[in-house]
């Protein structure tokens, strides 16, 4: 008698698992799995395109699951931004488990991506395009609550997206529905006690990301707003995302940000560095004037 091996069985379970459709979708690969669900890779036989779905695992004879999928479907449609990926149907398969269509996205996890950034300017403009999405979903009242390195893709293109919408807090959110939610490191105090946030939780976060986007050896102007996006008191955070990004908009323009005390050894540098070219002429003029002056005196 043989006996299967643990991988031919895990392997005999993944295909058991694979969804199968009556029609529309024919199921190719998978695509990442997490919490209580898998996102499948598909074909989308009438548009002859490929697509993802997300599944539930296992039917779940209380509905909760389905409806946690469908909650976070219904988010996403809400959500019609260039940053984050669009659903298109959602519904429930022959065996009962919930899913949902969406776009098909292909790229690499924010940390991969900006490692091969050598440039802190460009690391920055990486994360100026993560704030602005995030921005948009706290303008519809929605928190993500789950904003970490592996939830942020960058395509081949460059183009940003903000994944895993699973844990988001909308704005008619139930009492029942306060519970812990989130990564641990990239939670806000707050959050981590179940407490219901608001903005500044995913501010945390931010402020978390910014700080592995900027590298150990960063400007301390970057950090310093680092720290103040991820700081333990949400009231001694920024209130909104445009603070930050106002706040950054400023080190690229060669000013301080309001967080960073700036020495005064810095301050000349910087002013040095600002007004060079008219701080050059006023000291040429000078030592010009200083040498004729001693050349009459002789």
């Amino acid at each position: 008698m043989s006996f299967l091996s643990d991988t031919a069985i895990a392997r005999l379970c993944e295909a058991a698992a694979w969804p199968g459709f009556e029609s529309g979708f024919t199921v190719t690969g998978v695509a990442g799995r997490g919490g209580s669900a898998t996102v499948y890779v598909a074909r989308d036989e009438a548009l002859h395109r490929e697509v993802a779905i997300k599944v539930v695992d296992v039917p779940d004879r209380d509905g909760r699951a389905a409806a946690r999928l469908a909650r976070e479907a219904l988010i996403l449609a809400r959500l019609d931004h260039p940053g984050i990926v669009p659903v298109h149907a959602q519904g429930v398969l022959p065996d009962g488990r919930a899913y949902y269509v969406m776009k098909l996205v292909r790229g690499r996890p924010l940390d991969r991506a900006a490692a091969e950034l050598q440039a802190l300017p460009d690391r920055l403009a990486l994360f100026a395009r993560i704030l602005d999405t995030v921005a948009f979903a706290h303008a519809q009242g929605i928190v993500h609550r789950d904003l970490k390195p592996a939830n942020i893709l960058v395509g081949g293109w460059g183009d940003v997206y903000v994944m895993d919408w699973g844990a988001a807090q909308a704005d008619t959110v139930a009492e029942h529905e306060r519970v812990v939610a989130g990564t641990p490191g990239f939670m806000a105090p707050e959050q981590e006690r179940g407490e219901m946030v608001d903005e500044r939780a995913d501010i945390f976060a931010l402020g978390t990301i910014l700080k592995g986007l900027a590298g150990a050896d960063a400007p301390p102007a970057v950090l310093a707003v680092a720290d103040k996006a991820s700081a333990a008191e949400p009231a001694a955070r920024y209130a909104r995302i445009a603070d930050v990004a106002d706040e950054l908009n400023r080190f690229r323009d060669g000013l301080p940000p309001s967080a960073y005390r700036e020495p005064a050894a810095e301050r000349l540098l910087r002013l040095y560095r600002r007004y060079e070219l008219p701080v050059l002429l006023v000291l040429a003029y000078v030592l010009m004037r200083a040498g004729l002056l001693l050349w009459i005196g002789y």
